[in-house]
């Protein structure tokens, strides 16, 4: 960083920012905007030196709000970039470098200045520095709405409209950050900003009629991923005529000023990382997703929400309807490709759960897909890697499955998509097995996960109806993923015991029995000793009878008592009290999808079965439980029937045997004998006010996400810094 660094510092006390904040009004024709905006750079993106522009922005900025109530510089530096602006087009379409190469530079000046601006005064304030001219002080002009809106529209069109070429890439990407700037109020106030003058503009007027282009460049940058062009392609070359009199002056103050922005860039390289994505797709991802969220207006709905909601795929013929004037067509195929191939990104899974949810004609294209496991292997290893992801991606993933697994075909088209050698899937290995059966192994490791570690009702609630949604499909269950049903839902049963165990007897429980629970592991894969599987039948035996005759009275009073022996009544029940009910919970749901399983397709998962008559001896314990012992009737009837069946065919029966006598089973299984139950069916409603999870979500994305885009963490409102 060094050099570069103690440069950025300098940079205060250099004479042409310190003329453009200075006392003295500057003319839109002065040649001063010549020598101002020509500098050739790499915008930086490391941290540290993004830290120290925005310092330096800081007290350039505070000399400016001082004096353009007299000068009207900021307005005069913007009319500069709108004149320059208008030719754009035209100069991409012949090469002309210069002219990009100063718009652009006026636009990142625009784009830093705004950025403090935001940071530091309400809107009222900011609208107000775009309306003052070189006039006597204390009074101002009427251009205020024109000027920020001609800007806004400007910045669109330039976003809509010039081609994404190699020497016009940085300044279509800074377009697209000041876009992200423009809005950037809300981070600065911590309720959601349902009226802001920045959201009216970009929701009424001359924006509007862009609304569809812009949602569907946005989102061909995002498919695209065009990388960054090499260093210096923006910067104007001279040409060998020696070019005319504007280069002459651009080449005499390229040094001094703006040496600090070289052609490799401010401070140290960029990462690998950042060299390998695309700072435009990001960049237009990250708008997207503030636009999308934006509030609505008080007579208006989004339109940029309402733009993803309707948008076709460019091979449907269909007419678009005439309620929505905001629809246009789009690939399906390469945003579909693209959304495989980015979802490590929370913005790409945030996006893809917007699609799933919100547009009905992307929903039924992913559905109908063939090559499915393109997206939701990755939506998997999200789910699988848990420890890694913030909660909210975490939450975006499991989500996802769940809408999926609203769609009966897609729950039968699982089972029948073959899958060779999982590599990241590390607790065994799996060299083949079915898309189904791994989706049911990565779910029931995140209850897991959930349930041990970060205790989230929400999370397991939705990784049980995901897995509910599934199981009247399920088909040739893996081994493996048979075994981790029925040990995962044994898990439960034992910890039951051990909780109530602690609640109804807190001064006698058996040492033992908890000794048993603190030593299995997470993967509860372990058997209990035979002394506890007499101790679990004994206080099984007594605990449910004495459950079945007043089961919540029984349990009211205990918790009463337990509470009292804590000493006071307003003292927080112990953990395993409090987790009774959720466990409860738990074991019904994980119980009713075995149900669901064996009543619908128990013909097709011996697997199941099994696991099933494996762990019989728990199971059998639960019969009269009040609260399982419905559900039970019909996992009791198969473990009787298949047991029945074993023991007929003698003792010492291999593996392979005890499956074929299985299997001959399932056909010889009177099917009226299992009880009916409904059907298993769960679908994802958003919470009422969804707002107030998305915005602060979105917001700390493109707080973290955005390429060269810093804020100081303490002038943060909306979110704590360790949120998500």
């Amino acid at each position: 960083m060094g050099a570069n660094s103690s440069s950025i510092s300098e940079l205060p006390e250099n004479e042409y920012l310190k003329k453009l904040s200075g006392a003295e009004p500057i003319s839109e024709n002065d040649p001063f905007w010549n020598q101002l905006l020509s500098f050739s750079f790499t915008t930086p993106t490391n941290s540290a030196d993004l830290k120290l522009l925005e310092e330096a922005t800081i007290s350039v900025c505070k000399s400016l709000v001082e004096k353009n109530p007299r000068t009207g510089n900021l307005g005069s530096l913007i009319k500069v970039f709108l004149s320059r602006t208008k030719e754009l087009k035209i100069s991409a379409e012949c090469q002309n470098h210069l002219f990009i190469w100063q718009a652009h530079n006026a636009l990142f000046i625009i784009c830093c200045l705004l950025k403090v601006f935001i940071s530091r005064m309400s809107e009222e304030e900011l609208q107000l520095h775009f309306t003052y001219e070189e006039k006597s002080p204390g009074s101002y002009g009427t251009e205020c709405e024109d000027l920020i809106e001609e800007l806004l529209c400007c910045l669109i069109q330039l976003i809509v409209e010039i081609p994404l070429l190699d020497i016009t890439y940085s300044i279509s990407l800074e377009a697209v950050t000041t876009l992200i700037v423009f809005l950037s109020c809300q981070l600065f106030h911590k309720e959601i900003l349902r009226e802001s003058i920045i959201h009216k503009y970009l929701m009424h007027g001359r924006c509007v009629p862009y609304t569809s282009r812009l949602v569907k460049t946005l989102l061909y940058n995002f498919i695209r991923q065009e990388r960054s062009p090499p260093p210096g392609t923006h910067v104007f070359q001279q040409q060998t005529d020696g070019g005319g009199l504007l280069y002459g002056i651009a080449s005499g103050v390229a040094t001094g000023l703006w040496t600090v922005f070289t052609l490799g860039g401010v401070g140290s390289k960029s990462s690998p990382q950042l060299e390998q994505c695309s700072p435009l797709a990001n960049q237009s991802l990250l708008l997207l997703l503030v636009l999308a969220n934006l509030t609505d207006a008080p007579d208006t709905p989004n339109p940029y929400r309402q733009a993803i909601m309707s948008f076709k795929n460019t091979q449907d013929n269909t007419a678009f309807s005439s309620s929505n004037p905001h629809a246009f067509q789009i690939n399906f195929n390469s945003l579909y490709t693209a959304l495989c191939e980015q979802q490590k990104s929370d913005q790409a899974t945030l996006l893809l759960y917007m699609l799933l949810h919100q547009n009905g004609n992307v929903r039924t294209y992913v559905l109908a897909r063939t090559d499915i496991e393109n997206l939701v292997l990755p939506i998997l290893e999200i789910l699988y890697h848990v420890e890694e992801r913030n909660s909210h991606h975490v939450y975006m993933a499991l989500i996802i499955l769940l809408i999926l697994t609203e769609d009966d075909g897609f729950n039968r088209s699982i089972h029948e998509v073959i899958l060779k050698n999982i590599t990241w899937y590390a607790e065994r290995v799996l060299t083949e097995i079915s898309l189904g059966s791994l989706l049911i192994l990565v779910v029931i490791r995140t209850i897991q996960y959930n349930m041990t570690r970060t205790r989230d009702k929400y999370l397991h609630t939705n990784c049980l109806a995901a897995l509910a949604n599934m199981s009247a499909q399920f088909r040739s269950l893996h081994q493996y993923a048979a075994q981790r049903i029925i040990s995962y839902t044994c898990r439960h049963l034992r910890r039951y015991v051990y909780v109530l165990d602690k609640l109804y007897f807190p001064h006698s429980h058996c040492s033992t029995l908890q000794h048993c629970f603190s030593t299995l592991s997470d993967n509860g894969e372990e058997l209990l000793s035979l002394t506890c599987s007499h101790i679990l039948r004994s206080y099984a035996s007594s605990l449910f009878s004495l459950l079945s005759k007043k089961h919540n009275k029984v349990l009211e009073q205990a918790t009463q008592s337990l509470r009292g022996s804590l000493g006071s009544n307003d003292s927080p029940l112990p953990d395993y009290a409090q987790d009774l009910n959720v466990i409860e919970e738990v074991i019904r749901m994980m119980l009713e999808i075995i149900n669901s399983c064996l009543t619908n397709s128990l013909h097709h998962n011996p697997n199941l079965v099994y696991a099933l008559l494996y762990k019989r001896d728990l199971f059998e314990q639960f019969r009269t439980h009040p609260s399982f012992q419905d559900i039970m009737q019909n996992i009791d009837l198969v473990i009787s029937f298949f047991s029945s069946r074993l023991e007929q065919a003698g003792a010492e029966l291999s593996v392979e045997r005890v499956l074929e006598i299985i299997k001959q089973g399932a056909v010889a299984l009177p099917k009226d004998r299992l009880r009916k139950f409904p059907e298993l069916k769960f679908k994802y409603v958003e919470e009422e006010q969804p707002e107030e999870f998305f915005i602060p979500y979105v917001w700390s994305l493109v707080y973290n996400s955005a390429v060269a885009l810093y804020w100081n963490p303490h002038d943060i409102q909306l979110f704590t810094m360790d949120s998500g």
